[in-house]
């Protein structure tokens, strides 16, 4: 039924070609009438006519010359317009709501949306005459509200239908073990818009996803890309194709705030680092982008495709344990981290670590050991090289001394405390700093507002291969005291 409708309304503009009638000026009574339609004994029944001739194009009132004469179902009044949009489905009114700014305005008409809210659900909620208030200035109350709340009905009710399948949580990670069954289920395509500085928008599909243990990286590449210097802010949405081709905003940088920072380079490609989790290779001399990758992690990212919005990321409830007066280091103690380093496509190293406590506060920073140098049962040995491979096209090379962190910290709760996934870097430490293995020393330094993150490795030529032998975290005593309300002072 619903593609019948939009097929009739598709044939609409063809139709009036045919019968080239006059059109009424929006906003007047009536126009002056066109040349009689041949009865239906002359048609032989309810044929549309052949075109008429140049004498008779000729005996038609003329139009505004403004508009243009292919554009006639614009010149249709507003009434009549929203009579045929009515019966349209909501994927097609979704559609043609791109197709111009009146489209846009009659698409989105509150009324109309209101009796499709109503068709769907059949009850008004109770503080619906509230929310066009808080949604909308004074001078324009009238749209929008329905639409949204139509859009957050649905969205709601697709989240109660995946919320099953994301209630067993892994034993390992903390995180729901469906993560990636829902994730593909959902049919989710990832899309990146490039703002430059001319005022241009490019639009990138994704070329290639991975799934890792707690996370995915997503690959763009291909097609002519802009110089690294002209852009001027990198918006990431989840879209889903199936539901509407309805956009979740789920990241927006803004290139002025978020400065880069050169992390590697082979004879091709350079490294550009956008915290959180965003890297930008530029071919070399050129500037031009070759690629762009970013690693999500698993933690909310289904709520963020199903309960975000086009111009609004998903904001994360405030999730508090409850207070233990009783524990004078209530909040300093219990935690649990899951730590997996990897690359684009293998996992290079993977540890689970319990029952961490914070030793020490100092400049705003609680310390927890969680690897130490002088306890070799603790040190763990890395599956291949730190090295970040990238592919554009039929090109392919990769950038050593690099590689991705996936970072899940749970509170003493098993509630997700600090997650993060992003690029890091290894580099060469002049002074020995272990005396148990006669190898190099390298040491990778993550910081953030949230905490710091310090690992020391070492590399040993003959097995050819890394050693991690200390890795230590730094979580902010205002994180600290946000999550626990808390008041540890630094």
């Amino acid at each position: 039924m619903a593609e019948r409708k939009s097929e009739i309304f598709r044939s609409f503009p063809q139709a009036l070609n045919k019968w080239n009638q006059p059109v009424l000026e929006q906003g007047r009574g009536r126009g002056r009438p066109g040349p009689r339609r041949p009865s239906r004994r002359q048609t032989g029944g309810w044929r549309c006519p052949e075109a008429p001739t140049d004498n008779e194009r000729a005996e038609f009132p003329k139009v505004r010359s403004s508009v243009s004469k292919e554009n006639l179902v614009e010149r249709l009044p507003s009434e009549i317009l929203l009579k045929i949009l009515s019966y349209l489905d909501v994927s097609s009114l979704f559609c043609i709501s791109h197709v111009s700014k009146l489209f846009y305005q009659l698409a989105n008409d509150d009324f109309m949306w209101y009796r499709i809210y109503m068709s769907e659900f059949g009850w008004k909620p109770k503080a619906a005459g509230n929310v066009a208030v808080k949604m909308e200035p004074a001078e324009d109350r009238s749209t929008g509200c329905w639409k949204w709340m139509y859009f957050r009905m649905m969205t709601g009710r697709e989240m109660n239908k995946w919320r099953g399948e994301l209630r067993d949580i892994g034993p390992f990670t903390g995180l729901p073990q469906q993560t990636e069954w829902v994730l593909r289920n959902l049919n989710v395509s990832w899309e990146l818009m490039l703002h430059t500085q001319r005022g241009q928008v490019v639009v990138l599909e994704q070329s290639r996803g991975c799934y890792l243990e707690s996370s995915m990286i997503v690959h763009w590449s291909g097609g002519r890309l802009p110089s690294y210097q002209h852009i001027n802010s990198i918006q990431l949405y989840g879209v889903r194709k199936e539901k509407l081709a309805w956009r979740s905003l789920i990241l927006n940088l803004d290139m002025e705030t978020h400065p880069y920072e050169l992390i590697g380079k082979d004879g091709r490609i350079r490294l550009a680092c956008l915290s959180p989790g965003v890297v930008i290779g530029f071919w070399t001399g050129r500037g031009t982008v070759a690629f762009i990758v970013i690693s999500l992690h698993f933690h909310r990212l289904v709520e963020k495709i199903l309960l975000g919005s086009p111009v609004c990321p998903y904001s994360e409830p405030l999730d508090r344990p409850p207070v233990d007066d009783s524990d004078p280091k209530f909040g300093l103690h219990g935690y649990t981290l899951h730590f997996v380093l990897h690359n684009t496509r293998t996992q290079i190293m993977s540890g689970h670590f319990r029952r961490l406590s914070c030793s020490t506060i100092q400049q705003g920073l609680a310390e927890m050991k969680v690897i130490s140098r002088t306890n070799v049962s603790q040190h763990r040995s890395l599956s291949g090289s730190i090295r970040l491979p990238w592919k554009r096209e039929k090109l392919e090379g990769s950038v050593e001394n690099c590689c991705i962190m996936t970072l899940t910290l749970l509170d003493d709760f098993q509630k997700p405390f600090w997650c993060v996934s992003t690029p890091v870097t290894i580099s060469m430490v002049k002074k020995s700093q272990s005396f148990d293995y006669s190898g190099t020393d390298f040491l990778m330094v993550y910081r953030s507002s949230e905490g710091q993150v310090k690992m020391k490795l070492v590399w040993l030529k003959e097995q050819q291969q890394f050693f991690l032998v200390g890795l230590t975290l730094y979580v902010s005593i205002l994180k600290v005291n946000a999550h626990f309300s808390t008041k540890y002072k630094s």
